[in-house]
């Protein structure tokens, strides 16, 4: 694996077959059944691809199932190699063989059985970041029960609508969590998110504190059952439902299915992180969203790797804890968000840890700036570990557009995700649907099908052509701009609905947040627009400095220079934290709330709900000063 690196950065360059691409543009469903047969199947399919549009059907009467082809097909060759090495935020830890694994799936797919839990019925799993979280995944893939993960933020409110949307006949959860030294009472918000639902409840028993126990409720300790076979199933038979927390609306229920996914997923691990043997994988995410699905759960125990999984939040007891795991397991892929990054950038953590076990670095969820993209590439992988950044969705179930060092060799500019996927066709187009030239922003569009999408909205097909497939006839609408450069490199540039109109020229955020964040004494910032009488709208930034810093006044300026006047912000907020939920994303609606003095809403899938008033604080003082 050797990357050339753009600009001032060289890390070698080795001219790898480029062919794998090449057949993959020509023809790529050929492409993905090669691919798929890289898996385990119980049959094969009858067609590789069935698409009326905008519904696809992948390997079509192929016969496979997730469980097996992420446990079974590993035993004799890898029963005792480590799985999950677990690291709780209190301090305990534990060993998880791929043989262990096996028996404690196998056993609890028996028990979800004993409580009549049938093929194609669902179990809502509301569990901390434990390994029996991923046990409950793989338990229910195993007989082909669907599984839709809550994440353990969320309120009673939002697990209730979620069980009740998709009809879960049974919810796995536990009589609690730890989160910053705290106990997160999930089993006093699962009893109110099941009152009056005719739900049974399995509790794990994590933090052993004293819980109520209902008459619908067992202990998962207290369950015993024979463990069961992996069940074959349909390629298309749903693996999970994930809801994604849209601003407004309801929740979407994202349906994926089980060949595509796993195909999709398998290969895409594989290449970005060249995975081998002798790796020792962390992702950070929670497995309640997508990237704890797909790069936590199935990629990686697909391809049999070896895996940290932290239970707590990556700054607890201080910011120093993700690089003293890091350092504790010697880590050898790094695969985590920019806002963690940035926390790590303004604790300066990595500089007083061994982190030489690192080879290779990716990130996930957001734009990343080139200035953060620099400081990982040199303070975290100390200028010898490519990083690959990544771009994909919750609908497109993997990995859309990223460099892959495990097939090819490319330059990397910092801040682009580089390339798409081989066999992915995508588009930058505008509002017409036509491409646009390079340096030009415009809407991400993908133009064919491809394995990991998602098969439609559960229960919703209307709304999931409305959503993805009306505005630009033929092809998904990821709600993503984008634009390319000469060489073809995509370069993101945020949400389609995050965008500022000011004086009728359209601002994307992340354009604005590069800049402020690009300034040597900015942590973090994000952006919002406020009513303006003159222009229509016009831009309040709220900015996070690293400590000692006082660099408001340069800011202005700053934007000006990197993006131009008219995305200069009006008002210029120094807040001593952001509104985030606990996956790291920033909640950009509350901060428009409050400069704008709007009711705030449902605050259930903040980290820190605190942060709420110490912003509205900080703002009323800005408007004052």
């Amino acid at each position: 694996m050797h990357i050339l690196l753009a600009e001032e950065y060289d890390i070698g360059l080795n001219c790898n077959d480029h062919s794998i691409r090449e057949s993959a543009d020509s023809e790529y469903v050929s492409f993905w059944e090669g691919e798929a047969r890289k898996l385990e199947w119980f049959s094969p399919w009858s067609r590789a691809l069935e698409w009326n549009l905008p519904f696809a059907r992948w390997f079509k009467d192929g016969m496979i199932n997730a469980s097996y082809n992420a446990l079974d097909v590993h035993q004799k060759s890898k029963s005792a190699k480590p799985a999950i090495l677990w690291e709780g935020e209190d301090g305990s830890s534990r060993r998880i063989t791929y043989g262990q694994l096996l028996e404690m799936v196998g056993q609890f797919a028996g028990v979800l059985a004993s409580l009549g839990v049938k093929k194609g019925d669902r179990v809502a799993i509301y569990l901390p970041m434990v390994p029996e979280l991923p046990v409950a995944m793989l338990a229910c893939a195993r007989i082909g029960a669907v599984h839709t993960v809550i994440f353990s933020g969320f309120s009673a409110a939002s697990v209730r609508s979620r069980i009740v949307d998709s009809g879960s006949r049974v919810l796995v959860t536990a009589d609690g969590g730890y989160r910053r030294g705290k106990i997160i009472p999930l089993k006093e918000i699962a009893d109110e998110a099941v009152s009056h639902l005719d739900v049974t409840c399995v509790v794990l028993e994590r933090t052993n504190q004293k819980i109520h126990m209902n008459p619908r409720d067992r202990l998962w300790s207290e369950l015993v059952a024979s463990p069961l076979d992996a069940v074959p199933l349909e390629s298309s038979h749903p693996l999970f439902i994930l809801y994604t927390s849209g601003t407004t609306g309801t929740p979407k229920g994202v349906l994926h299915g089980t060949g595509g996914y796993l195909t999709h997923v398998h290969s895409t691990f594989r290449w970005a992180f060249d995975i081998r043997d002798s790796d020792v994988y962390f992702c950070t995410a929670d497995i309640g969203w997508i990237t704890g699905h797909s790069y936590v759960v199935y990629a990686p125990l697909l391809c049999g790797a070896t895996q940290v999984m932290y239970e707590g939040a990556p700054d607890y007891p201080d910011a120093s804890r993700i690089c003293q795991i890091l350092q504790k397991y010697g880590i050898t892929i790094f695969y985590t968000t920019p806002t963690a990054i940035r926390m790590l950038a303004k604790s300066g953590s990595p500089d007083t840890f061994d982190l030489s076990s690192l080879r290779l670095l990716g990130t996930v969820g957001e734009p990343i700036n080139p200035s953060v993209w620099r400081w990982y590439y040199e303070h975290v992988g100390k200028k010898r570990c490519p990083i690959v950044d990544t771009w994909w969705q919750t609908e497109t179930g993997g990995m859309m557009i990223s460099a892959l060092p495990g097939i090819e060799t490319i330059p990397l500019k910092p801040g682009s995700a580089t390339h798409y996927i081989p066999g992915i066709d995508i588009a930058i187009v505008d509002e017409e649907g036509r491409s646009v030239p390079p340096h030009t922003r415009g809407h991400l569009v993908v133009k064919r099908p491809w394995p990991g999408m998602l098969l439609t909205l559960w229960g919703d097909d209307s709304r999931y052509k409305e959503a993805y497939w009306s505005r630009y006839p033929g092809c998904y609408y990821s709600g993503d701009y984008a634009m390319c450069d000469d060489d073809k490199y995509v370069w993101l540039l945020g949400r389609a609905d995050d965008v500022l109109k000011v004086a009728g020229h359209r601002i994307g955020t992340a354009e604005i947040e590069g800049s402020l964040v690009s300034h040597p004494q900015v942590a973090e910032s994000a952006v919002c627009a406020i009513p303006d009488n003159l222009k229509g709208q016009a831009i309040a930034a709220f900015v996070v400095l690293k400590e000692g810093a006082d660099c408001r006044r340069d800011l202005a300026e700053t934007v000006r220079r990197d993006v131009g006047s008219i995305a200069v912000p009006k008002i210029i907020c120094v807040v001593p934290r952001l509104p985030k939920t606990r996956s790291g994303k920033i909640l950009r609606r509350i901060l428009k709330a409050i400069a704008c003095g709007e009711e705030i809403g449902d605050t259930s899938t903040l980290e820190d709900p605190g942060a709420v008033s110490d912003v509205s604080v900080a703002f009323a003082r800005c408007q004052v000063d």
